[in-house]
């Protein structure tokens, strides 16, 4: 009695599986019908270890050389280097030909020598340049007898001289440069007979185109004289010239 009652169970719960299985397949949704939401990314994997070095590769096959490729540009010149030790002394050229002969050279010069003529009309107002007229020396042409006056074209020193012969009058002149006076000289007349004389000359620095003359000073002191057997006279030439060189050539500058 117990074991068909216990049959009898085991058959009742067989059958109600059996339909409590069709229920559920018939209740089924379709996979397409039911869509969820994505999931939430998961966090990135922790790196993993470094693996095994490989193995070397093999050696590739020689190949043919490849074409010659373009020039490059040329680089920038480098910065100079130190000086290097001086050499040995070369040995002697050939000697050189023989040059052309130079032209001649000359030292500078520049002088003259004048004395008052016979016939000049004295005596002079104060003020009044002496014209010694009548020339015995003037090759450069430095000295005008009818201004009297001495024009420099050479630079350097000159001497300057003046005598003159004084008769019945006293007398005084200046040696002129420029305008002023560098040198003055005085001769009371004191009732002598005869003619006396006086006598003068000075040392000047000239540039060209300085001008140097005698001028009378007092014009009651006027007493230069000349006659056939005396004569008054002005002479001055170069000492030494400041040309750069002490040769001057023939071409190009006075001589």
């Amino acid at each position: 009695m117990t074991s068909l009652r216990l049959l009898l169970l085991l058959h009742f719960l067989l059958v109600l599986h059996i339909n409590f299985s069709n229920q559920l397949e018939d209740n089924k949704i379709p996979p397409s019908l039911c869509t969820g939401h994505p999931g939430i990314p998961g966090s990135p994997g922790v790196h993993g270890s470094p693996g095994q070095p490989g193995r070397d590769g093999r050696d590739g096959r020689d190949a043919a050389p490849g074409e010659k490729g373009q020039r490059g540009d040329s680089g920038y010149p480098g910065e100079t280097g130190l000086r290097g030790l001086t050499g040995d002394r070369g040995d002697p050229g050939e000697k050189g030909e023989r040059g052309q002969p130079g032209e001649c050279a000359v030292a500078p010069k520049s002088a003259f020598s004048a004395k008052i003529s016979e016939s000049r009309t004295m005596p002079l107002a104060a003020g009044e340049a002496i014209c010694f007229d009548k020339i015995m020396i003037n090759e450069q042409g430095d000295y005008n007898p009818e201004t009297g006056r001495f024009t420099c074209k050479v630079p350097g020193v000159y001497y300057f001289a003046v005598h003159a012969t004084v008769y019945r009058a006293s007398l005084q002149f200046d040696l002129m440069k420029n305008g002023h006076a560098v040198a003055s000289y005085f001769q009371f007349y004191g009732n002598w007979p005869k003619p006396a004389s006086l006598s003068g000359g000075s040392l000047l620095h000239l540039v060209p185109g300085d001008q140097v003359w005698v001028q009378m000073a007092l014009g009651e002191y006027s007493g230069f004289y000349s006659s056939s057997k005396t004569d008054s006279t002005f002479t001055g030439f170069l000492v030494y010239s400041h040309w750069k060189n002490s040769a001057v050539p023939l071409k190009g500058r006075l001589c």
